[in-house]
């Protein structure tokens, strides 16, 4: 079994340690914050201030991938979930009878809370874990290396997962704080694309990672509300993602009566800046059916409004043509692909990655072997819902820039996701898809779904896609206050 070093102690450090330990590894947790997540969800979420997780305070989905590992993996987190709040959600339940089960369906299953439950969670769960110790306060400052597997700085031998890795000539066996030094048989990079391992591997001689970066162009504006008292549920629909040709908006439900709502624009809209008025918002978010539902029912608001931009997809990989650019150290969560919020895939896709470490650090986790392997499963498995993610963004960003997209692929690509609402056949395909179950290139191309589609269209001749909410007219009166 291997010594395992985890940097980084939000969710994907957390997860992968727990995941290690109870494969039989001992694991060390480095978090650069002084305490713990507690049970005093409304105090940690709203008071916490973490300056260097900015989408703590974001809404948050756990999507099938992500529900299924937690109750396969670590059953003992989905239960506390559970107690302290989070809510199962099918995505069947859109319709008011469910449809007869299929194999597969128990896939579609989603957790609605916010990220602090989650937090808080994995946290009580690593406190009862006897071979995890978490080092709150104690940041990571630097790396603990040795010559490469190569014995040289450069690198000998063919690249590729499958046969030999072509060394690095860096190979790191630990890590330093500013209390001491750590060693370990593998490092797990979980500290995000603002963790600073990019920095830390320059430091120590490596090649720069092969950094992938697609901007989208979007700005999310979201404010925190409670239903009242004695109204534990919102409306069964709508409350998924609606928008027109320049906006859009969703609802987030989560724990305890607490939801989301969430307006996004393009970066370039002239109105943006307005949205950070609680009236405006308010306004603005009420022209949207999932919003008008929502708001209707008298929740108290419990943030202002907040916002994000400038965000990115980002994906980091520690392999480029020359093999691994580092033995020893691999990454999980945002540190590998960071992803737009849109589609909520991070917290699954950071689940997978940690998973698949505490499986395989046995596998002499120092070898290019092992780093090689890593990129190749993550190749394999994580980046074709990276791509998706682009995809989809880039046709947002596109409609929101131009206020247009309404061309004929967007009217097929449309037409399919509105005729789920109605059919549920279509929308258990897109939920296979929504929930990371089949690529999107697998279940949209299924003729029964494409047939019930084009029905649905031909049924519908002047159906136009993306007319949810407001008129651009009706939007600067909202925005103008």
């Amino acid at each position: 079994m291997a010594h395992v070093l985890v940097i980084g102690g939000g969710v994907a450090g957390p997860a992968t340690a727990l995941l290690a330990a109870r494969r039989g590894h001992t694991v060390e947790v480095f978090e650069r914050d002084v305490r713990a997540p507690g049970t005093a969800l409304d105090r940690d979420f709203f008071g916490w201030r973490r300056p260097t997780v900015p989408q703590a305070a974001q809404p948050h989905v756990l999507l099938g991938a992500a529900h299924n590992v937690l109750r396969a993996d670590l059953p003992d987190v989905h239960e506390e979930m559970l107690r302290l709040g989070a809510r199962e959600r099918h995505e069947l339940d859109w319709f008011d009878v469910r449809p007869p089960a299929l194999p597969g369906d128990e896939d579609l299953v989603m957790l609605q809370a916010r990220r602090i439950v989650l937090e808080s969670a994995l946290a009580t769960a690593l406190r009862a874990e006897p071979g995890v110790v978490v080092r709150y306060g104690e940041p990571v400052t630097g790396l603990l290396t040795a010559p490469g597997p190569s014995g040289a700085s450069g690198a000998a031998g063919a690249s590729g997962a499958t046969g030999a890795a072509r060394a690095s000539g860096v190979q790191v066996t630990g890590v330093t704080t500013e209390t001491g030094s750590y060693p370990g048989d593998l490092v797990v990079d979980a500290c995000g694309r603002r963790g600073g391992t990019e920095r830390r591997l320059a430091e120590v001689g490596c090649r720069p990672p092969v950094v992938e970066r697609h901007r989208t162009g979007l700005a999310y504006f979201c404010r925190w509300y409670r239903l009242p008292e004695g109204v534990d549920e919102g409306p069964r629909r709508p409350w998924a993602v609606t928008g027109g040709a320049f906006a859009g908006c969703a609802v987030f439900p989560a724990d305890n009566r607490v939801f989301a709502v969430t307006l996004f624009v393009h970066t370039a809209d002239t109105t943006r800046s307005a949205l950070r008025d609680p009236d405006v918002f308010e306004a603005a978010a009420r022209a949207f059916p999932p919003g008008a539902a929502w708001l209707a029912l008298g929740a108290q608001p419990l943030s202002g409004v907040l916002a994000t931009a400038s965000l990115d997809n980002r994906w980091s990989a520690l392999v480029d043509e020359q093999g691994p650019v580092v033995t020893g150290l691999v990454p999980v969560g945002d540190s590998i692909t960071h992803t737009n919020p849109t589609l909520g895939q991070g917290t699954s896709l950071a689940l997978w990655a940690a998973r698949r470490v505490a499986r395989t650090a046995h596998r002499d986790p120092g070898s290019p072997q092992y780093a090689a392997e890593h990129h190749a499963w993550a190749e394999r498995t994580l980046k074709p819902w990276f791509d998706f993610q682009v995809v989809a963004d880039a046709a947002i960003g596109e409609r929101f820039a131009t206020r247009a997209g309404r061309g004929a692929t967007a009217r097929e690509v449309s037409a399919l996701f509105d005729c789920a609402l109605e059919d549920p056949e279509v929308m258990r395909a897109r939920a296979r898809v929504r929930h990371l179950v089949e690529p999107p290139e697998r279940a949209y191309a299924d003729p029964e779904i494409r047939s019930r589609v084009a029905r649905w269209l031909a049924e519908r001749p002047d159906y136009v896609p993306n007319a949810a909410g407001p008129d651009r007219e009706e939007w600067e009166k909202l925005t103008a206050g």
